[in-house]
């Protein structure tokens, strides 16, 4: 009767665990619902410190520190592809780490770039400024909750809309580039094309390439590492202009492909 009552003492309730503010999850281990408390520390850390770069990117760009805005964008990128490869590589996959990792993703790749241009560029022009901003910030937080519900519905090779990373580097990657320059039209122009446009991409049905196909772990020839030693030393002399490159043609390859596709399947007009 001890023993039974040391163990009732010590299992915890759904209530008590909720009332102590702990995470529960339930997961299938041999077909059997095992509930498990707490979370992992690694994945979570570095889905934290994603979430943080993001912040610190809106904080810098508000006190008109844009160049450092827009490289705590990419950094929160490098951290936002660690967190979910250290989850597999170490099994600490959760259903909280997905949750999290998509309220940082919003911070960091929607929230953040949308305001670091509003506050470089846009907040001149009023409710407009305020109108393209929110075109992107919106777009994001649609591109963020579809993709959640397309995991594992959809062809792994492709993704459906500009990825949210890739849409923030390319908005990152102008204000980088441009951060120096003086306020004029053209620049202006420039950033309400690329703001928008990204905000519109990322919930187009437009296909871009994942690259989840391409074998890392594979045996290349000798010569692939050169060019991966010549593409390093091409970022370095000039990474702002390099990156912005690099995500804008990323961006346009999807509705170029999209076209090059539909041409290819339009009959042929008779003379």
């Amino acid at each position: 009767m001890t023993e039974n009552k040391d163990e009732s003492a010590q299992a915890a309730t759904p209530e008590q665990e909720i009332a102590h503010g702990e995470v529960v999850e339930e997961e299938l281990v041999e077909g059997t619902p095992v509930r498990r408390r707490g979370i992992y520390l690694l994945p979570n850390a570095l889905t934290t410190a994603s979430l943080f770069s993001g912040f610190y990117a809106i904080v810098s760009a508000a006190n008109g520190v844009f160049d450092n805005a827009a490289i705590a964008i990419f950094i929160s990128m490098i951290l936002d592809g660690l967190d979910g490869r250290v989850a597999r590589m170490t099994n600490t996959q959760s259903k909280f780490g997905e949750e999290y990792d998509s309220l940082a993703d919003m911070v960091a790749f929607g929230v953040a770039p949308g305001l670091v241009a509003f506050f470089w560029s846009l907040n001149g022009l009023n409710q407009f400024g305020w109108a393209i901003t929110f075109i992107y910030v919106a777009g994001a937080a649609l591109r963020l909750a579809r993709f959640n519900t397309q995991i594992g519905s959809v062809d792994k090779k492709f993704f459906v809309g500009l990825p949210s990373p890739s849409a923030a580097a390319a908005v990152a990657g102008l204000v980088w580039c441009f951060h120096a320059y003086e306020p004029s039209t053209w620049l202006t122009l420039l950033t309400i094309i690329v703001v928008g446009a990204s905000g519109v991409l990322m919930v187009s049905n437009v296909l871009y390439r994942s690259f989840k196909d391409l074998d890392l772990r594979g045996r290349v020839p000798f010569a692939t590492i050169l060019i991966v030693v010549l593409a390093f030393v091409v970022i370095a002399l000039d990474p702002a202009t390099v990156l912005f490159a690099v995500f804008l043609i990323y961006a346009l390859s999807g509705p170029f492909s999209a076209l090059t596709r539909k041409s290819r399947r339009a009959p042929g007009v008779s003379k």
